[in-house]
């Protein structure tokens, strides 16, 4: 028969392509890992690995397979995560997905109240952009992750618990002392810098603005935020962040200034995405309200 081991470890192989590395993954011997799965291949009659001394390949039928031992393994995981929803709230492992144009500026505002309302919480968090996160979550390697939308979240739930603009960031230098608001003919005549290709944040921005996407690559400049105003910084051109970034932007940057974008808001949602078949539904509706609370306490102060 089976057995959830030998599945284990034949995605630890799919995952690395290796099985030395696939075998410090599982905390087994690779003599072990090997065997198990030599024994799951006999066991279905087929090859689910090529292997040689260089290398490790799916091939075509082992692909089809390890995708239906990734679904056992998350129903699996559901299946622990439900029988410990029954503990105290919030006390067991979670892993938690954040893009990088929200992560830097919302966690330091939760985090704090989370550990102290939840001491038992085990939060691992990982950063990356939006397409990786709602891949990770329906494959289950994540819990739940939180996006901007509007975003491509199909098959999955969505938990809205916040909402936001987007402002414009200029050197002070380059624009009227009187100007408070920028619209989107102002920006197109400006040098605009964007995220590169990948980040939503540019794609919600251009869709606000109604500005096409830039054919010129120079305007998709930069990595991170931060990256974009240090350009900013240097008189480099203007760009668009989003306004619960503005508190750890500016009192860094004195020479910058902030411009509310004239265009109808909000700009953009934040919403958790969860599974439907999550056992751990509660606590991500635990994670939203502690969320709302404190960023509407923080916008009041």
């Amino acid at each position: 028969m089976i057995s959830l081991k030998q599945l284990n470890y034949a995605l630890a192989v799919s995952q690395t392509r290796h099985f030395r590395k696939a075998s410090q993954l599982c905390n087994v011997s690779q003599s072990a890992l090997s065997s198990a799965i030599s024994e799951l291949e006999s066991q279905l009659n087929v090859q689910i690995f090529e292997r040689d001394n260089k290398k490790v390949l799916l091939t075509p039928l082992g692909e089809q397979i390890l995708e239906r031992a990734q679904q056992v393994m998350t129903q699996i995981d559901d299946i622990e995560q439900l029988a410990k929803s029954h503990t105290k709230p919030l006390s067991q492992p979670m892993s938690l997905g954040a893009i990088p144009t929200i992560g830097p500026y919302l966690l330091p505002q939760v985090l704090p109240a989370l550990r102290s309302a939840y001491p038992d919480l085990e939060l691992t968090i990982v950063e990356e952009q939006s397409s990786v996160l709602v891949e990770k979550v329906k494959r289950g390697e994540l819990d739940t992750a939180v996006l901007a939308l509007p975003f491509d979240t199909d098959g999955l739930l969505c938990f809205e618990f916040w909402q936001e603009d987007f402002f414009a960031l200029s050197h002070k230098d380059l624009q009227p002392a009187d100007v408070n608001s920028i619209d989107r003919e102002q920006l197109q005549k400006s040098k605009l810098l964007l995220l590169k290709e990948g980040h939503c944040l540019t794609d919600h921005a251009l869709d606000v603005c109604k500005i096409p996407r830039p054919k010129n690559e120079k305007t998709l400049a930069g990595t991170s935020l931060y990256t974009l105003v240090q350009m900013v910084a240097g008189k480099m051109g203007t760009t668009l962040v989003p306004e619960m970034a503005l508190p750890f932007l500016l009192p860094h940057n004195p020479e910058l200034r902030a411009f509310r974008l004239a265009e109808q808001g909000p700009h953009r949602r934040l919403a958790f995405i969860v599974r439907p078949n999550y056992a751990g539904l509660s606590s991500v509706e635990l994670l939203k309200k502690l969320f709302v609370g404190q960023l509407s306490l923080n916008a009041q102060s």
